[in-house]
């Protein structure tokens, strides 16, 4: 039985136990110490899915049990042999393999002539605004990680996003520049269609 490379969870948890032994509640905190919830969706209830699944696979054990109170019982996993060589594959793969991705704002600006001129200049100009604020956010969050003395390559995802939002932020700059301009290519045809 192959596993299936489709979640991004699955590749976060393996690399956690690369590190060490854990049980997955200590895998959330983690993840989310690290804010890697910035990058791959987490919720408890995939979480324990993508445990079970990777437990199912072969490429997790069960170490340890760990019982502290009044607390349920507490499996601890660790990597197998098996996981560590599926997440140098799986980690090989992602960075080295360009897929197709279809991202929902190419979607909506494939489609932006359906909207009157001054509709998708205000769409874009809220979409820069809230990409800014994120923007921001990111660079605080870095600055917090290099004075903590985290070396870049612990947070190396967020220096690729800030540089995708900052790409993104150019060009929607000069969409909404050129829409208000009425110099972007097929205005007059835009507009027309729109009186």
């Amino acid at each position: 039985m192959t596993f299936k490379r489709s979640n991004p969870l699955a590749l976060a948890l393996l690399a956690l136990l690369s590190e060490r032994p854990m049980h997955p509640y200590e895998m959330a905190q983690t993840m989310r110490e690290r804010h890697q919830e910035e990058v791959i969706k987490l919720n408890y209830g995939s979480l324990y899915t993508v445990v079970d699944a990777l437990h199912r696979h072969e490429l997790i054990t069960a170490a340890a049990t760990q019982k502290e109170g009044n607390r349920p019982e507490r499996t601890v996993y660790a990597i197998t042999e098996a996981g560590t060589a599926e997440l140098h594959d799986w980690l090989r793969e992602l960075i080295s393999l360009p897929v197709k991705e279809y991202p929902r704002f190419e979607a909506g600006i494939s489609l932006v002539g359906l909207l009157p001129p001054d509709e998708a200049l205000a769409a874009v100009q809220k979409r820069e605004a809230q990409l800014a604020e994120w923007c921001e956010s990111i660079e605080r969050l870095v600055e917090q990680l290099r004075q903590s003395g985290l070396p870049k390559l612990a947070w190396i995802e967020l220096d690729y996003r800030l540089a995708v939002l900052r790409a993104e932020r150019f060009w929607l700059t000069w969409f909404a520049n050129a829409t208000r301009e009425g110099s972007v290519e097929g205005y007059e045809f835009w507009e027309d269609k729109h009186r």
